[in-house]
């Protein structure tokens, strides 16, 4: 990997929990284009996600072309050795913005985790770039990634699995299309397991927009939830898989579209909301596993 990844990152992430709107006001994607330093810079759209990476590619296509995107690329993946290719990696290494659409984000982990792509991300990101995802992109971009389980009502033991994801922030866990499909007990279930992170939900057509070191904005339509369990206290530990556990003293903050908190005294952040703060605009730089 590059050795550039080992420096704090200077570019942004686009964090988007799916559904975002593709064609009348775009203000998520219209953000992600600014970010990228406007529609002359190369975007390189990673379908590795999904299984229709055709009919994906050319929503966003569209989209982004009425956004004057110019120098667009499609780099997709049907199996993890075509990561090395030259051809795939090029567009990369050139974008000013990457893009990884929804899909499976299993699929992604297995087609990119750990092979040149995910490095040339990585690297592409700490040289400036805005690295987007939406939807299963979105659960990537963490060090743990929710990869399978459900819990509808409630939150319950056993009932959700992580694994490793991309690494480009690493205290939290992200789950999207969050307040539509009532997955508040999901994340719950998640952090009664693992209170050492954080628990982040999107909604739809909605974006967070980390900048290291610089702040967090909200971007779209909806809000973000951020779950906060490090000073629970629950009884986890004494249940069998499939129990409730009892969850004492979790702290919630919702961050409504238009929300900004930044390093500096124009945006100061609320004290109750500085390590969290701290936690997704210094991430630790590590080298994707």
């Amino acid at each position: 990997m590059d050795k550039t990844s080992n420096r704090p990152a200077q570019g942004h992430l686009l964090i988007v929990g799916g559904s975002e709107d593709r064609k009348h006001d775009m203000r998520v994607l219209t953000r992600f284009v600014e970010l990228c330093g406007g529609g002359d810079q190369p975007v390189a759209v990673v379908t590795a996600a999904s299984q229709i990476a055709g009919e994906v590619f050319e929503m966003y296509r569209a989209a982004f072309a009425e956004l004057g995107v110019t120098h667009l690329s499609h780099v997709h993946l049907d199996s993890p050795k075509e990561a090395g290719s030259e051809k795939l990696l090029a567009p990369i290494r050139a974008a000013r913005g990457i893009f990884m659409t929804g899909g499976d984000q299993k699929r992604l982990l297995d087609m990119i985790g750990g092979t040149p792509v995910h490095a040339a991300i990585a690297s592409a990101y700490a040289n400036g770039a805005c690295i987007a995802g939406t939807s299963a992109g979105a659960s990537a971009m963490s060090r743990f990634m929710l990869a399978e389980g459900k819990a509808e009502l409630e939150p319950e033991k056993g009932a959700i699995r992580l694994s490793p994801g991309l690494g480009l922030v690493e205290r939290v866990v992200f789950d999207q299309h969050f307040a539509q499909r009532k997955r508040l007990p999901r994340l719950l279930s998640i952090l009664a397991e693992r209170p050492d992170l954080y628990g982040i939900g999107l909604d739809e057509d909605t974006a967070l927009l980390i900048s290291p070191g610089r702040g967090i904005d909200v971007i779209g339509d909806g809000a973000v939830t951020l779950v906060d369990g490090l000073n629970m206290i629950s009884n986890i530990d004494t249940l069998d898989d499939g129990e409730v556990p009892r969850l004492i003293d979790v702290r919630l903050h919702l961050l409504p579209s238009g929300t900004r908190f930044d390093a500096g005294a124009n945006n100061p952040i609320p004290a109750p909301f500085q390590d969290f703060f701290d936690a997704i605009t210094q991430p630790e730089q590590r080298e994707p596993s």
